[in-house]
């Protein structure tokens, strides 16, 4: 696909990210910012869109990983550290005490509810779970992708069942 071809593509698809970026953004300045940002991107990257796969479903992966990225740095930049000699960070997760008996408990309920689930389901999850891709994993286990993700799909529906009582625990 040549560059032209290629923005002409991005330029069709770009109507329906609009709205895409108002729900992320809730700020129309903001959400303008972040469709230019993922075109910008994708233009870049445009070497890496496989020709034949959905653009739409590429553009809509930059805009939310690009969110999150910028998301996590306003996170980061906000966090407050304190001079003082007393050296207290606030949002810092280091200084979090937390009782792990509650912890332990829900692992090994957790353990036990992937345990019931039938191998077939239970793998490719734990794959996924591991930080798998679902291509690597439909690689590794020579089935189709789309088998991959139902089958991750129904584990975590089973392992909702089984957890039902932590839905509402906080």
């Amino acid at each position: 696909m040549t560059a032209l071809e290629f923005s002409y593509s991005i330029n069709k698809a770009s109507k329906s990210l609009k709205p895409f970026a108002m729900r992320l953004t809730k700020d129309h300045e903001e959400a303008n910012d972040l469709l230019q940002e993922t075109l910008l991107k994708a233009f870049i990257n445009r070497e890496k869109f496989s020709e034949g796969t959905n653009l739409k479903a590429w553009l809509y992966t930059i805009m939310k990983n690009t969110f999150i990225t910028n998301y996590q740095r306003m996170v980061r930049r906000n966090t407050f550290i304190d001079t003082t000699s007393n050296l207290h960070y606030i949002n810092s997760p280091s200084v979090i005490i937390q009782n792990m008996a509650y912890a332990t408990f829900t692992q090994e309920e957790i353990d036990q509810a992937l345990g019931d689930i039938e191998d077939v389901y239970r793998i490719p999850f734990m794959m996924y779970f591991r930080g798998f891709k679902y291509h690597e994993i439909a690689q590794k286990l020579e089935i189709p992708i789309g088998t991959v993700k139902n089958r991750i799909h129904l584990a975590r529906k089973e392992l909702k069942q089984h957890l039902e009582s932590y839905q509402y625990a906080s």
